[in-house]
């Protein structure tokens, strides 16, 4: 493994392509998935296209020495304070920690001559009356964990097992800097890896939810957060998540499991799927499917418990299409008077793709499994299996695609 950077130019590109644009660019995701890093890296290439050290101001509000500036008033003062004539490009990393950030932000952007650049650690960016004053005059960008692709780079030997890679990447979690500790080479490193991530969980559980949302129990947060973890792919309501863990002991309302679940999704820790009738062109308001942004993370808390090969696979093809720009859906369908269901519908302006994710189709049962509920769609537009089989396969216009090469592309 290298020691350098990881590069991450998908992002990269994102930010050039929204250079000197008079939108605010807002990066979210999750805790440590590489967005402070990513503001270091888009300066350095600022300064190839020439912009001067002077018009650069990066506010990192996590760290103690701007302490003083998690006032708006004060941090406001002190950009102004600083700014050059020309263009001047701003950075404020973890905005949501300035209280009433908004009117800061809402006045820099106003002065016409200010490049603004935000990250941010939950939806608080783009909630409320916020939202709405700068409607059309901001774009986000979502950040993720690294993908399987990035997470590849990293390896020095261009020859290395993709099988072993992947064995890692679930293991030893997507995070960045995770890899510091792989590439040390400890005895430890898994100890080490697992602090991290306990790390990171604590804090947003901790701290960015139950402090923001004003919780009374973290044991009944950390219990629907578990749950949720071992369901990914699963069909499920919020009135069984409530009865599964009233049962267990711990009484909880379908409301306090609702608002739980909404707190986590505001973090990007979990993320939710709805299901799309294919034949009647609407969204259903029920048995939505949840992912969790991390494998890492689901391991840390599950242990080697609920090691579902099926539903990781398809967990991170989900998380893949999200960073590919799709909007992502569970189809429903009917076939021969049998309801059935397609993994994915992935969605963008220019049209639709429609995914099955399988560990293996070499059973041939499981085959026709994975091909039956493509036969009830009548359009023309591409229809792919995903597996962890080698073998690039037309079953009459549907493709079967081994996972691995298809998350490289």
């Amino acid at each position: 493994m290298t020691d350098k950077l990881i590069k991450r130019p998908v992002y990269i590109n994102k930010l050039l392509s929204f250079k000197d644009a008079d939108v605010i660019k807002i990066v979210t995701g999750i805790r440590r998935c590489g967005k402070s890093t990513l503001f270091d890296l888009y300066i350095e290439e600022l300064k190839k296209l020439g912009v001067k050290d002077n018009q650069i101001q990066l506010i990192k509000l996590e760290e103690i020495e701007n302490e003083n500036l998690l006032d708006y008033k004060k941090l406001h003062k002190h950009i102004m304070d600083n700014i050059v004539d020309g263009k001047n490009y701003v950075f404020l990393d973890e905005i949501q920690l300035v209280p009433d950030f908004q009117k800061a932000v809402r006045s820099l952007f106003e002065k016409g001559n200010i490049d603004l650049y935000l990250t941010g650690s939950n939806s608080k960016l783009q909630s409320g009356q916020w939202a709405t004053s700068i409607a059309g005059r901001y774009v986000e960008i979502e950040m993720f964990p690294l993908s399987f692709s990035e997470f590849l780079s990293t390896y020095d030997n261009k020859d290395v097992n993709l099988d072993k890679v992947y064995a890692d990447y679930l293991d030893y979690s997507s995070f960045p800097y995770t890899l510091h500790f792989l590439k040390q080479n400890l005895r430890d490193f898994k100890t080490q890896i697992n602090s991290y991530l306990e790390g990171i969980y604590n804090t947003i559980i901790l701290k960015d939810i139950m402090e923001n949302k004003n919780f009374s129990s973290s044991d009944r947060l950390k219990r629907v957060v578990k749950f949720m973890a071992s369901c990914i792919g699963s069909e499920i309501s919020i009135k069984k998540i409530s009865d599964t863990i009233t049962s267990d002991g711990l009484k909880m309302l379908p409301t306090t499991v609702e608002g739980y679940i909404d707190a986590l999704m505001d973090s990007y820790i979990i993320y939710k799927a709805d299901r799309y009738d294919i034949k009647g062109k609407k969204i259903l308001k029920t048995l939505n499917k949840y992912y969790i942004v991390d494998m890492g993370i689901r391991k840390f808390l599950l242990g080697n418990k609920g090691e579902d090969q099926g539903h990781i696979l398809e967990n991170i093809v989900y998380l893949e299409l999200l960073r590919r720009g799709y909007k992502v859906y569970i189809g429903k369908t009917k076939y021969n008077n049998k309801d059935l269901e397609v993994d994915f519908i992935a969605e963008t302006p220019d049209g639709i793709e429609y995914y099955q994710v399988s560990d293996t189709v070499k059973d041939k049962t499981t085959l026709e499994r994975e091909l039956t509920p493509f036969k009830s769609i009548n359009d023309n537009y591409p229809k792919f299996i995903l597996t962890r089989d080698y073998g690039n396969i037309d079953y009459n216009g549907v493709k079967q695609i081994n996972v691995l090469e298809w998350l490289l592309k």
